[in-house]
């Protein structure tokens, strides 16, 4: 989904270039000649990111991002500093404000939209992580610890040895951080095991093998040792090309190789404190909060989790001003699929079904199993096309493959699938609350049963 971006600069070149590009990339633009007029359209709906040019008026600039980073109504909006930087300090001063990224101008349009990719991609992880303590709290489990609260392993990663001693000695001062350095030669395989909290990759030698750090990226993502990790890879800053591709394949931040030492703790520190946040949150979920709101059949959340949490996601729909699609499915057909092969073989289906649809859903959407062979699906930021869409595509994840039993068999099965929405379009819009979002998805769902099943039907209501 495109994002609501706000600009923020007094310069009207400026601001016209910049939402003529963002435009073309389908995002929605505020163009904001000045602070005050960027404040009077966030108390009217906070927009998804914020690009700030801290040029003209330097500290009412960096002050307005602090009081952004304050408001815990506003923290999560990411922020891109953009300006001259001639004086690498600057650079620090915008990322000590709050500043999620620097970007100098002349701003390079790959770079811009690979940042503002990378970004609205964690901003959705940190507002899910942020909707499930909502729902930890509203059931009555305890907090989470927020921030970098313990030691943090730096894993550096290097076919360089002079680069892993730069590193060791960039960190030296910090004593709530150790720095394990690994030299990694080009071509060959990683260490067995990496555990640490952040990984410093230098990617200068991979410049004219940009294949190589593609590569590694794809394989720390798809490692179970490294896959939470923070990533912080070191590029040249006329690598343009590579630095958009590395942010795309899963680097949660870049810093160029001439970044000073302070940027590059500074980006490493802000990057820990996230990682750390969301390894404590997802500690608590496996614990004594999985057994409570999990089905213990499926794995997925069960009613007890996804009523409450549901209706976080619409109050955020509502305070936002977007549409939220809430999707009810049942498969069909499964007494007859228990009378046929037995219960044994229905909690097959049951739990093979759940992994289909994990597997086709996004983080930041809601999956619960809410019934015997019911599940719930709500989608955010949605609008009817999305969510037709979404929803087609579900039925035929299920219907698309015959589903293999322990014994062997083959046993196809459908599903019906009811979707109302929520929100400002004059669409088929339920305004009245989660509980009307709920019974409209099912009063669909049941018009998809008797439209001969296998298929999709949105509320009318």
């Amino acid at each position: 989904m495109p994002g609501d971006i706000l600009i923020v600069d007094n310069v009207a070149t400026n601001r016209i270039v910049l939402k003529v590009k963002l435009l073309a990339a389908q995002h929605r633009v505020r163009p904001c000649e000045s602070i005050e007029t960027a404040r009077a359209e966030i108390r009217q709906a906070p927009p998804d990111l914020v690009i700030l040019d801290v040029t003209s008026d330097t500290a009412a600039a960096l002050e307005f991002c602090q009081g952004l980073k304050d408001d815990p109504d506003t923290a999560l909006i990411p922020v891109i500093a953009t300006g001259g930087f001639l004086d690498p300090e600057d650079r620090v001063r915008a990322l000590r404000a709050g500043a999620d990224d620097v970007l100098g101008r002349p701003l390079n349009d790959q770079i811009l939209q690979a940042r503002i990719r990378s970004l609205l991609r964690a901003r959705d992880a940190h507002r899910e992580l942020r909707l499930r303590e909502d729902t930890r709290r509203a059931l009555g489990f305890a907090e989470a610890q927020a921030g970098f609260g313990h030691s943090a392993t730096v894993v550096a990663l290097s076919p360089s040895a002079r680069f892993l001693r730069c590193a060791e000695k960039k960190f030296a001062g910090c004593p709530n951080i150790r720095l394990q350095g690994e030299r990694f030669a080009t071509g060959s395989g990683l260490p067995d095991r990496m555990a640490g909290d952040l990984l410093l990759i230098d990617g200068r030698d991979f410049a004219m093998r940009e294949a190589e750090l593609y590569r590694l990226l794809s394989e720390l993502r798809s490692r179970t040792d490294t896959r939470h990790a923070a990533v912080l890879v070191v590029l040249p800053a006329d690598m343009t090309n590579v630095q958009a591709m590395a942010l795309d394949l899963g680097a949660n931040d870049l810093v160029m190789a001439d970044a000073s030492a302070q940027e590059v703790v500074l980006r490493a520190k802000n990057l820990i404190a996230d990682k750390q946040r969301a390894d404590q949150l997802r500690d608590t979920v496996q614990t004594g909060l999985q057994a409570a709101v999990t089905d213990p059949l499926t794995g997925l959340f069960n009613r007890r989790y996804a009523l409450p949490h549901l209706e976080k996601m619409v109050d955020r729909a509502f305070e936002s001003g977007r549409q939220i699609a809430v999707m009810v499915l049942d498969i069909d057909h499964f007494k007859t699929i228990n009378d046929t092969y037995g219960h044994a073989a229905g909690d097959e289906i049951l739990q093979q079904v759940a992994g289909r649809l994990r597997e086709n859903v996004r983080a930041v959407d809601l999956l619960a199993r809410i019934g015997g062979e019911e599940f719930l699906v709500a989608i955010p930021e949605s609008d009817t096309d999305h969510a037709r869409n979404a929803a087609q595509r579900l039925c035929q994840t299920i219907s698309g493959a015959p589903f293999r039993l322990d014994n062997g068999q083959l046993i196809n099965v459908t599903m019906s699938i009811g979707v109302s929405l929520s929100g400002p379009d004059p669409d088929p819009v339920i305004t009245e609350g989660t509980d009307h979002l709920v019974r409209a998805a099912d009063l669909a769902l049941y018009a998809a049963k008797g439209s001969g099943r296998n298929t999709v039907s949105l509320s009318a209501a």
